[in-house]
């Protein structure tokens, strides 16, 4: 009976269904009005509040560090505990599940707490913090779900780490639904709400959420059952985020659809089931383990299994001047060996991810955080608008989704390396910024799009090109570290480029601007910046392909 419970399938599940419920700063704009009134706060001060929300929703190294601390790594056969303390081998992902619910409940019930007037105005410092810790929570659980998954499917990481970052960026429009369904008009019990909602979900599935030391590469169709499932959920959000933004929906019909997107978000457990009794049955027909075995079939089946470190056993059976190229190769024996943050950061490849990071990302949420802005000055309705935004969401899931399953295809089918598809989208964004830049008729359709779907492809692809190059066992703490340059980006080009350009071009009156001017200039300076991460990128991939070659592409063929 355990069996059926305790598995990767189930696990993946429950991982699931924690990152939709944990997108809480992807909904800001819900209860924001709500904490400026009850507050007394202006304009200055809720942003200062918003921005130390970003910080927290960004600010995963302390997450990174306590996965490593807390979780079992498995390096050439051997289980070694990352922490020396004796209480860490009663540890887990469940530790870090358990310390992100705390967070995300501490943090939105004191800001519901404040809302309601069940305590004092606290000073803004203590909001600002809250809302950082609150927000922070999300990291916690985003890493715990995106590592352990990427550990329990390796040969087909992409594709598992794009569908938890997935169903990450399609948190905030699911839980809109939740708030438009049970609180619609009343903000501050939708807090409430943020603060009980995930903190449940943590505690009632973070047992299911662990690390299976199964050795098997033959789970792609399933994990095309989750894809299947999560292509069928954005479609039918998509359905719904049009229709309201058109019509306003009786109690009932809000019921109905809230009812249908509940089921749909049930799904992948029936993939699971389905997974786990096909995986059960296929061991019973192939395998029949009736005693332990031998010395010899244990090395055997250690040294034909993944191991992320680069076991030395798998590269003595790549052929002779391949295997002369890896030793005469410096760069060969670094990313041999897994690397701790310190270590990471003293290599090229890490400032190259970073540069691609505040760059490309910076510049996609510079986009994002001015959009509504931008329809207004092309002329675009508010209906335009309002499903412009609503669907960003869509383009975000799909990049993020996309990027993952894509970059595997082409790893797999064409042997080509990860890294190349991030230069793709890198390019293909500065396309989009220089179609929102030119403003032509009709540009904010084709324009947000292009750069939603790469901004949210590198949220799969940096996680996995990370534990590539520097190991999984320290990828936590590494890509955090390196995910950190976001807000970073973002807080430059939207402030100090895109903001500082629109003020001089605005009327000094109402302080608003009209016409293709607004936004020109700042959108070429981001296009600029973007085809600087291309270059950062297209570096990055030229420096890691022979590692690729001789490293990841040929672990991969020996696991299948």
């Amino acid at each position: 009976m355990a069996e059926w419970l305790l598995n990767r399938w189930t696990g993946a599940a429950a991982a699931i269904m924690i990152q939709w419920s944990c997108g809480a700063s992807y909904t800001f704009s819900i209860y924001s009005p709500v904490l400026k009134s009850s507050q007394g706060y202006d304009q200055s001060t809720l942003d200062t509040v918003s921005v130390f929300k970003d910080i927290g929703a960004n600010f995963g190294i302390l997450s990174g560090l306590l996965y490593t601390a807390v979780t079992p790594y498995r390096s050439s056969g051997v289980e070694c505990l990352s922490a020396k303390s004796k209480w860490a081998s009663l540890g887990g992902p469940w530790v870090v599940l358990a310390a992100g619910a705390v967070q995300v409940f501490v943090g939105f019930m004191f800001m519901w707490a404040a809302v309601v007037g069940l305590i004092g105005t606290p000073p803004v410092w203590v909001m600002c913090f809250f809302a950082w810790l609150g927000a922070n929570g999300q990291t916690f659980l985003n890493t715990t779900n995106v590592v352990t998954g990427l550990r329990n499917f390796p040969e087909y990481s992409g594709t598992i780490v794009g569908i938890m970052k997935g169903f990450l960026g399609l948190s905030g429009a699911i839980l809109i639904q939740l708030y438009h369904t049970f609180c619609d008009g009343d903000p501050a019990t939708y807090l409430l709400m943020l603060a009980c909602l995930p903190a449940f979900i943590c505690i009632l599935l973070m047992f299911l959420v662990r690390i299976y030391e199964v050795r098997d590469s033959n789970y792609k169709k399933h994990l095309n059952g989750f894809s299947v499932v999560t292509v069928i959920i954005v479609a039918y959000l998509m359905f719904i985020i049009i229709l309201q933004n058109f019509t306003s929906l009786s109690t009932w019909a809000r019921m109905l659809t809230f009812v249908i997107l509940m089921v749909l978000l049930a799904l992948p457990y029936g993939i699971a089931i389905k997974a786990q009794w096909e995986e059960s049955r296929s061991f019973a027909q192939t395998f029949s383990f009736e005693r332990p075995p031998s010395t010899d079939s244990q090395k055997l089946i250690m040294s034909s299994s993944y191991s992320p470190s680069g076991d030395q056993s798998e590269y003595q059976e790549l052929p002779s001047d391949a295997g002369q190229l890896q030793l005469n190769s410096d760069d060969m024996l670094t990313h041999e060996q897994e690397m701790n943050l310190l270590q990471a950061m003293c290599t090229i490849d890490f400032w190259m991810l970073f540069l691609t990071m505040i760059s490309g990302l910076g510049s996609g949420l510079a986009m994002i955080n001015n959009m509504s802005q931008i329809g207004e000055s092309l002329g675009y309705s508010t209906i335009e608008i309002n499903n412009m935004v609503s669907l960003w969401s869509m383009w975000n899931f799909l990049g993020r989704f996309g990027g993952g399953y894509v970059s595997d295809y082409i790893m797999h089918r064409k042997g080509w390396p990860r890294p190349l598809l991030m230069v793709a989208t890198l390019g293909t964004m500065i396309f989009g910024h220089v179609i929102i830049a030119v403003g032509f008729p009709g540009n904010l359709y084709l324009g947000p799009v292009l750069v939603g779907i790469c901004y949210g492809a590198h949220w799969s692809l940096m996680p996995t090109i990370t534990s590539e190059i520097f190991g999984v066992r320290h990828m936590g703490t590494i890509f955090n570290t390196i995910a950190a340059a976001s807000p970073l980006g973002s807080y430059l080009l939207s402030v100090k480029v895109v903001g500082y350009i629109y003020d001089k071009e605005a009327d000094k009156e109402d302080n608003s601007c009209f016409g293709i001017h607004c936004f020109m200039s700042s959108f070429f300076i981001l296009a600029a910046v973007s085809f600087i991460a291309f270059l950062a990128g297209l570096a990055l991939y030229f420096r890691t392909r022979n590692f690729y070659k001789l490293v990841v592409l040929r672990r991969l063929k020996h696991s299948v």
